[in-house]
């Protein structure tokens, strides 16, 4: 169970300056009270009270703790792609420019490297020509990279450049970043406001209800799908294969699963993939295969690692992000599928096999992860502005909160196999009845 503790935000200070808002926005403005809350938990049973804990909302404060017109602004993209990366650079410069009248928005180039001044390239001063219509495109006009930096390093670069805010877009290990340059900050008592913006295609942020980039993932990776099934119904006991990112949450596969309405099999982390036996993969999917003539099977990326043998599973090691390498189960399936009905007695199936990982990711933004983004870069800026910092911004409950970076980093999100999302895919793919 949290604690109000758990909860609270951190803050460089005191706010003594009124908002810029009250003057560059035209016409009435609701200002945020720092005691509004968002019920940690909106459902209860009628016999039990709801608990009264919540998030701190996010939102415009009256008083601000930076004086906009004398501030420096830092934007950072880490870690790989996600749709709708242009449009949070876009609109954190809109919202800080062109709102609060901030004069100096800087670009840091390929991720953290863009914090050592050793190892990245120098920052850009954004402006309106840069951000103009890159909403239109995927990827990041920042460029990104993977891995940390040391916080003392970065830290002594953004006081440099006179950075009083920095704004870190990327998922867990930019997060957990982004938190060991806050305690780096507040350890020698400088005053730069670090708050991070949720992003991953994986939905897998802990607090986080929803990422920017999902839905347009998800949308693409429909695509695949449909034209999967097209390929396994057009061959004799054909089977179309598709892998999916989530390396340890399968929401990507299941919401693609349920968009589609074509997949006859979802394999994903949070359940086991038993191959073998009368109950196992194979032999559901052969009698799926003997009755229809074809199938449609979608695979997350983390699913089925138990299948690979304990010294593999040691050898891929570590990325630059902190996450175990994993097998590549797609590749290894499509091979355990063919040689299965290659028995004697068997039919043989004809695998066609998709692996559109980085297709999902480098789209740009679809029109709901567009309203996402610029909801959540909004109420960054909003954040920072108000110096609270050590925090990211996420979607709780339909609306937008302020969550300390000490509650999410490191505690990843799980599909629950009891959910309705999941049930969903059961009934779809009728899976559990082959």
């Amino acid at each position: 169970m949290l604690t109000e503790d758990q909860l609270r935000i951190t803050t460089l200070g005191e706010p003594t300056f009124n908002s810029p808002l009250k003057s560059v926005m035209e016409g009435p403005r609701e200002f945020v009270d720092d005691l509004r809350r968002v019920l940690l938990d909106v459902e209860f049973s009628g016999d039990e009270p709801p608990t009264p804990l919540g998030f701190e909302k996010a939102g415009p404060r009256e008083r601000v703790f930076f004086d906009a017109a004398q501030s420096t602004a830092a934007i950072v993209t880490c870690g790989g792609l996600s749709p709708g990366l242009n449009n949070v650079i876009r609109n954190l410069y809109y919202t800080l420019h062109d709102n609060y009248g901030v004069p100096r928005v800087l670009g840091i180039r390929n991720g953290y490297q863009g914090l050592n001044p050793d190892e990245g390239r120098p920052p850009i001063p954004l402006t309106g020509k840069h951000v103009e219509r890159v909403h239109h495109a995927g990827g990041t006009i920042l460029g990104s990279s993977r891995g940390p930096q040391e916080p003392r390093v970065t830290v002594d670069f953004l006081e440099s450049l006179g950075v009083d805010m920095l704004f870190t877009i990327g998922g867990d290990g930019t997060q957990r970043g982004a938190r060991a340059i806050a305690h780096e900050v507040e350890r020698r008592g400088a005053k730069i406001a670090v708050v991070g913006i949720p992003k991953t295609i994986d939905n897998d942020i802990k607090y986080c209800y929803r990422s920017f980039g999902f839905l347009t993932a998800v949308a693409e990776a429909e695509r695949v799908i449909d034209r999967a099934h097209v390929e396994a119904k057009s061959v004799q006991r054909g089977v179309g294969l598709v892998k999916l990112m989530g390396r340890h949450a399968g929401f990507i596969a299941a919401a693609a699963t349920i968009a589609s309405g074509e997949v006859n099999f979802t394999l994903v982390p949070e359940t086991p993939l038993v191959m073998e036996g009368d109950d196992g993969f194979l032999a559901k999917l052969g009698r799926r295969l003997d009755a229809r003539d074809h199938a449609v099977v979608v695979v997350a990326e983390g699913a089925g690692q138990e299948l690979f043998a304990a010294s593999q599973e040691g050898r891929p090691g570590i990325d630059k992000s902190g996450n175990r390498k994993l097998g590549d189960i797609g590749p290894l399936l499509k091979e355990r599928i063919t040689e299965h009905f290659k028995q004697p007695g068997m039919r043989p199936a004809n695998v066609k096999y998709f692996d559109p990982s980085y297709y999902i990711r480098s789209a740009a933004a679809g029109a709901a992860d567009s309203l996402l983004t610029e909801q959540l870069a909004r109420q960054a800026a909003h954040a920072a502005m108000a110096g609270k910092t050590d925090l990211i911004v996420s979607l709780w409950n339909n609306r937008s909160v302020h969550v300390p970076l000490e509650l999410t980093t490191g505690q990843a999100k799980r599909m629950d196999p009891a959910s309705d999302l999941w049930g969903a895919v059961l009934a779809i793919t009728g899976q559990e009845r082959w």
